[in-house]
């Protein structure tokens, strides 16, 4: 109890976050080339061959020299084929296709997380994002070039009608999902609340895809859920990392510590990440103060490292973390830096493995570029890539535990939870 006054006596200097951190770096939109006047012919022997045009004029569009060592040349010779030739030349207009060209040159990273959006599909991002939605409740990503279901949030159409973490999405209403980004996926599965969206889905174990109708609903994001198990045990499910996190992640841990707590699991199943800060600052709980949580290095091998601030409450508490394959990003940075500085054991299936980071920055014209810039390095030095994190206790939770409401995951953390305080 002595320890619970403590708490609740104490500023959290943590609730006041800067969820925004990251500097918003204007950049200009740079379409190419001026117009080039002349040609060159190609000499065979004795007589004329057949010109192949070098310089080409496009009429209309507003040019710049291009980089040093990049020939733009073959650029402007398939702009002009395909306005002289292609049947339905007049109905895309020159600025739809420097938008295409856009997307091409961002879509040669070959980088799941980076894409371009024109105005047109920037400015419904900028809606979702701030407003109401109706949606199904899963976060999405792609893995192997596969449209993926990265996790079913809590108490949603997702998660009711049997959708799980890895499952991959073959067709949105009838349409291939092959080459598509994620956030076009998101504009197609949204929609008006209360109306239909079919996915054709595919399992690792089944044989072949199933079709699945799902009906939107306006998604509210859980973030936390605290259960007390054979009264000694907190069970802290964590959905979320938004802004309500670590205030309610306080509420916990004095309801906790209030029932004579003895050990915490830490469950982070199904948790797809979100602001980075908060997940620094939740890591300020279980961690001593100004401990190293994670790096952000850039590609000049540059960056920032995050600390704890906080009062370290549970510091010295028997802890076990709980991830599986929806686990991703924030999540995955808060049970590795606990794993390294800890050494905390983690128990279920490997994680998502989300080690990027991302800048959304926003163009001349109201499009908007969404870059990887950093990628994270946990304390131990290691990079957190597609691979994810490799759980120390391996346990697989199987459609048939999930029918049967059964939780071998949950039951082992406590056997081992159980073991550590019992020392």
């Amino acid at each position: 109890m002595a320890r619970l006054q403590e708490i609740c006596g104490e500023r959290q200097v943590g609730l006041k976050l800067n969820l925004m951190r990251y500097k918003i770096i204007q950049v200009v939109a740079v379409i190419i080339l001026i117009s080039l006047a002349g040609s060159a012919g190609y000499n065979f022997g004795f007589r004329a061959g057949e010109q192949a045009p070098k310089n080409i004029v496009i009429q209309g569009v507003a040019n710049m020299d291009g980089q040093a060592g990049v020939d733009f040349s073959t650029f402007w010779q398939t702009w002009k084929l395909i306005d002289e030739n292609y049947l339905r030349a007049d109905e895309v207009s020159p600025q739809n296709k420097v938008y295409g060209a856009i997307s091409g040159l961002v879509g040669a990273l070959k980088d799941p997380y980076s894409e371009y959006l024109p105005p047109g599909d920037n400015k419904k991002f900028q809606e979702d994002v701030q407003g109401n939605f109706g949606g199904i409740g899963a976060e999405l990503g792609i893995r192997d070039n596969q449209l993926i279901i990265v996790a079913p949030l809590k108490n949603t159409p997702a998660e009711r009608i049997g959708l799980l973490a890895g499952d991959s999405i073959f067709k949105i209403n009838a349409s291939s999902t092959e080459g598509i980004t994620v956030q076009a996926a998101v504009q197609k599965i949204r929609g008006p609340i209360g109306t239909e969206v079919k996915l054709q889905i595919f399992r690792e174990k089944w044989k072949e895809p199933k079709d699945f109708n799902i009906t939107r609903e306006n998604i509210t994001i859980p973030t936390l859920d605290l259960t007390m198990k054979d009264g000694q045990i907190a069970h802290i499910q964590l959905y979320s990392f938004n802004a309500n996190a670590e205030r309610l992640l306080y509420d916990a841990a004095v309801k906790a510590l209030s029932q004579d707590a003895q050990g915490i699991i830490l469950d982070l199943r199904n948790d797809p990440g979100g602001f980075l800060e908060v997940a620094v600052d939740i890591a300020g709980w279980f961690l001593p103060r100004d401990t190293l949580v994670v790096s952000e290095e850039d590609k000049t091998g540059g960056g920032k490292k995050m600390y704890t601030q906080g009062n370290g409450a549970f510091k010295d508490m028997p802890l076990i973390v709980l991830i599986n394959k929806g686990s991703a990003s924030a999540a995955e940075i808060l049970a590795g830096a606990l794993r390294d500085q800890r050494g905390i054991k983690i128990i279920g299936e490997k994680s998502f493995g989300k080690g990027t980071v991302q800048q959304l920055l926003n163009l001349k014209d109201n499009s908007s570029l969404k870059i990887t810039m950093a990628h994270w390095v946990m304390p131990s030095g290691k990079i957190l890539t597609d691979a994810g994190i490799t759980p120390d206790i391996e346990v697989k939770l199987t459609e048939e535990d999930i029918a049967k409401k059964r939780d071998p995951q949950l039951d082992k953390a406590l056997e081992v939870l159980k073991s550590e305080i019992s020392k």
